[in-house]
């Protein structure tokens, strides 16, 4: 039966990758476990097949235009692909018990904890990226990009989460050179064959639910739509912090820490996002009225 405040928090989560690109795994995981009470092991299940459905749409578009490193990709895929179905086929070897479904979710936790560092690493990774000369020929490391693959792989097998802004963030390390649009790209289309692996593993292992996955994709879908159309206007130094902090939180809680040290910690977490949003709003705006052409003198032809 179709959940409609499951589709509600689809269209929430669809808002935010439309908006920003990332989130999906990481936000709509852990909201099914937290808020629904959904068995972490369906919640991943269900959540990945879903997945699969979005992850070709915005890896076409790249596609048409270009920016993606086939060759990049065609060495992602091939740690990534196997790896995901394994690590499915690996939480099914140990069973539905409660014990199997509290590693799920202390799993799902420690991801959350990687990802929103990630997020946090991201600009000045990509600050250290634009001082290089991103003109001369990306030259591809076929071994360790084989590696961040087989490591993501297995990641999103296990948890969902990660193969948009985890394999972004190993990417970046790897290849600090790498133009942003081509990175993007990039992930978006290696995204494709790694989440349909793992659907796929998750559907013939997995505990997927046919209504949950319905009932997310029914707000996901025009979420997303809607989330790209205003994606224009949201500022990234307001929309990042808010999303590190939503992830830590859930992290903890996933993990098991008390309902009151996850309020303490994220009130201090977003006392300090404002303070980052506030300070480079004005950073932002000094810097724009510095770059702004001077008003000729009145008076004088231009």
């Amino acid at each position: 039966m179709l959940d409609l405040t499951v589709a509600l928090a689809g269209l929430f989560v669809g808002f935010v990758v439309g908006l920003t690109g990332m989130g999906g795994g990481a936000l709509m995981t852990p909201l099914l476990v937290l808020l629904f009470g959904i068995q972490p092991l369906a919640a991943v299940s269900s959540d990945i097949v879903a997945s699969m459905v979005m992850k070709p749409i915005g890896g076409a578009v790249h596609w048409r235009r270009g920016t993606v490193n086939r060759k990049l990709v065609t060495w992602l895929m091939l740690g990534s692909v196997p790896s995901a179905f394994f690590g499915v086929f690996l939480l099914k070897s140990f069973g539905s018990g409660p014990a199997v479904q509290t590693a799920v979710k202390h799993a799902l936790g420690v991801a959350l904890f990687v990802v929103a560092s990630g997020l946090m690493l991201r600009p000045f990774l990509q600050r250290a990226r634009a001082r290089l000369d991103s003109e001369v020929p990306l030259q591809v490391r076929p071994l360790p990009t084989l590696c961040i693959g087989i490591a993501g792989g297995l990641v999103v097998g296990v948890t969902s989460v990660g193969s948009g802004s985890l394999m972004i963030l190993m990417l970046l390390l790897l290849y600090p050179a790498i133009r942003l649009k081509e990175l993007v790209g990039t992930d978006l289309v290696q995204a494709v064959p790694l989440v349909a692996s793992a659907a796929i593993a998750h559907l013939l292992f997995g505990d997927f639910k046919l209504a949950l996955t319905l009932s997310i994709l029914i707000g996901s879908i025009p979420g997303v739509y809607l989330g790209a159309r205003f994606s224009s206007r949201a500022p990234d130094h307001v929309i990042r912090p808010a999303l590190v902090v939503v992830l830590l939180a859930s992290a903890l809680k996933l993990l098991g820490v008390d309902t009151f040290w996850v309020g303490i910690v994220g009130a201090t977490l977003t006392v300090g996002a404002i303070i980052y949003a506030v300070t480079t709003s004005q950073r932002l705006a000094r810097a724009r009225v510095l770059e702004a052409p001077p008003a000729p003198e009145p008076g004088v032809q231009t």
